[in-house]
């Protein structure tokens, strides 16, 4: 019965830590991401990683995105898709070059260096989505640009490392890309087509069932099989759950399966997803590398600030508002460490920096809350001060 042990330390110090994190002025996902790095292998240890801990935190971040998809202005997404796309392009490009130029400096091969650069471009946005949530800017124009961002960022992470792998010979040569690409479009084709005509008459069917709440387990039903769709196809299985999210959205049971669905997901399976992300963290060894760990955390904050940024200004947006959806886009999360999994197996990446990189995910993780709080914030400001100039000229 330990793993109970383990649930309950995690649930009593998430919720205390994020309590005293909006106490402080800061997004409550801060005080749970640092909780995992203190209850962790990193300082405490008295939570390890586990399967027990692993499973649970894969259905909270599906759950995190799924509820985000549910909240979505999918009128929103289709009007920001040019912004997205730009947006999601800015933040490959730069990154790329950034980490590409630090790991030559550091004296990495060319094959490494081109892989490193790679592990820059990820973005995962369940952290950003969640602060969001906290803001009440989930639905607003940034942040629906960073959540449709995020959905083409994964979908071009994905193809490039399959290129990468495959031109460098690393157990990907047999590898078509066509048939890869191919595999991405079919997709969103087959998704598109089962959210318009399949997710309604499920839920429809499921709904006068005489058991218990049959609208929400249809919509975990759903939620749950087209991530693993989303993985099958070779998709990041919260793409999947994301998709769900906006197809339940445009059904009359919206509103039943997103207020059943946030206690199941915030009382227990999200804040076991925000602890993981800590668990990651150790500090074994890392003295000697302690430079290199500071230069590509700062590399990778900038870039995709500015990258994503530049997305974001070229699209339309305002200075303070690219800010913000640049600064939604830097953590690189659990995709990142998927990815740096991935060459370390292929030999793509060497394990001596494999805990470096792992920290960076971390930091970029850790930065992104306060980042997006005080964005939002000056951007709240500056239209204060708009606002109170036309107000002076109306009255003048």
């Amino acid at each position: 019965m330990e793993f109970i042990l383990v649930l309950a330390l995690i649930l009593i110090f998430t919720k205390l830590a994020g309590d005293l994190s909006v106490r402080l002025g800061q997004p409550s996902v801060l005080g749970k991401l640092i909780v995992g790095v203190i209850l962790g292998p990193a300082i405490l240890g008295w939570v390890q990683q586990s399967d027990f801990v692993h499973y649970m935190a894969e259905i909270g971040v599906l759950l995190l995105m799924f509820i985000a998809g549910l909240e979505t202005d999918l009128e929103q997404l289709k009007k920001n898709w040019k912004a997205a796309f730009a947006v999601a392009v800015g933040g490959i490009i730069l990154p790329f070059i950034g980490g590409y130029g630090s790991a030559i400096a550091f004296g990495m091969s060319q094959t490494h260096a081109l892989f490193f650069g790679l592990l820059f471009c990820a973005t995962s946005v369940s952290i950003s989505v969640q602060t969001l949530k906290d803001m009440n800017q989930l639905s607003s124009r940034e942040g629906t640009t960073i959540l449709g961002a995020a959905v083409v960022d994964d979908v071009l992470v994905v193809v490039i490392l399959a290129v990468m792998m495959s031109l460098l010979g690393t157990g990907g040569g047999d590898t078509s890309i066509s048939l890869l690409i191919g595999k991405k479009l079919l997709f969103f084709v087959i998704i598109i087509a089962a959210s318009w005509f399949l997710v309604p008459r499920i839920m429809k069917w499921m709904a006068p069932l005489k058991v218990t709440e049959t609208v929400i387990t249809a919509g975990l039903i759903i939620c749950f099989g087209f991530s693993y769709f989303a993985e099958w196809m070779g998709v990041a299985g919260i793409i999947g759950a994301f998709a769900a999210g906006i197809a339940i959205s445009q059904t009359n049971f919206k509103h039943e399966v997103e207020t059943k669905l946030e206690p199941i997901a915030y009382g227990i399976f999200v804040p076991v997803f925000f602890v993981s992300i800590g668990l990651n963290v150790t500090f074994d060894g890392v003295g000697s590398q302690i430079w290199f760990i500071v230069v590509i955390s700062l590399i990778a904050i900038v870039t995709k600030l500015i990258g994503g940024g530049a997305g974001a200004r070229l699209t339309g947006f305002d200075r303070s508002s690219s800010i913000a959806i640049g600064a939604g886009m830097i953590s690189r999360g659990e995709v990142a460490l998927i990815i740096a999994s991935t060459g370390l197996a292929s030999g793509l990446l060497d394990s001596e920096y494999f805990t470096s990189v792992v920290i960076m995910v971390i930091v970029t993780t850790l930065v992104t809350p306060p980042l997006l709080k005080i964005t939002f914030a000056r951007k709240k400001g500056e239209q204060r001060v708009e606002k109170g100039i036309e107000d002076s000229h109306l009255n003048g």
